[in-house]
């Protein structure tokens, strides 16, 4: 009764935490992530940021929690990356030149093997980000990397050595991106 009674006192006193999110520059982001029937963990989360703005704060979903940047780009199985934008007018131009040079600095080799599915991979953003877009980047070995705008499937791009590049933005040798990275591994 004494254990009752203190836990109670406890949520009265310093509320209830909540739950199933994590609140990081201002934004929530979820603890799960579903892609397609399976469900996926946040593993970590920061903020892209660019001079004294705050971009993005982006997260990492994935089966299991790991901080292992390499294991996770080279896994072929489910995961996730959420960009919830913050900044307001990100125009499009910037954004794909941000792909581009992760594309370039992320580490994958022969990457201009994969110039087709960049070419693909930036075509389907074709509008300026805004506070409170929603970005998610989710990899399925069955369907491949889908961009998905606001809950809306802009399109999929199928292929390991694709996926491999994509998460290396965040997770390779991007210096530009090198706390946001640090976050999502949660180190």
């Amino acid at each position: 009764m004494k254990k009752l009674l203190l836990f109670v006192l406890c949520l009265t006193f310093f509320g209830i935490p909540e739950a199933f999110a994590l609140k990081i520059g201002g934004v929530t982001l979820s603890d799960t992530l579903s892609a397609d029937s399976v469900q996926l963990v946040l593993n970590g989360a920061g903020l892209r940021k660019k001079y004294f703005f705050k971009v993005y704060a982006g997260g990492l979903y994935l089966k299991k929690r790991s901080s292992d940047s390499n294991a996770i780009i080279n896994a072929n199985e489910e995961m996730a990356i959420r960009m919830h934008w913050i900044r307001d007018g990100v125009g499009v131009d910037k954004i794909i030149a941000g792909w581009n040079t992760g594309f370039k600095t992320g580490g994958v080799e022969n990457i201009d093997t994969l110039k087709a599915e960049v070419d693909k991979f930036n075509s389907f953003f074709t509008e300026d980000a805004k506070t409170d877009d929603i970005y998610d980047i989710i990899y399925t070995p069955t369907k491949g990397v889908q961009v998905i705008i606001n809950g809306k499937l802009k399109g999929t791009i199928k292929g390991l050595p694709f996926k491999k590049a994509v998460f290396s933005i965040w997770l390779g040798n991007n210096k530009e991106l090198s706390s946001l990275k640090v976050g999502m591994l949660a180190k």
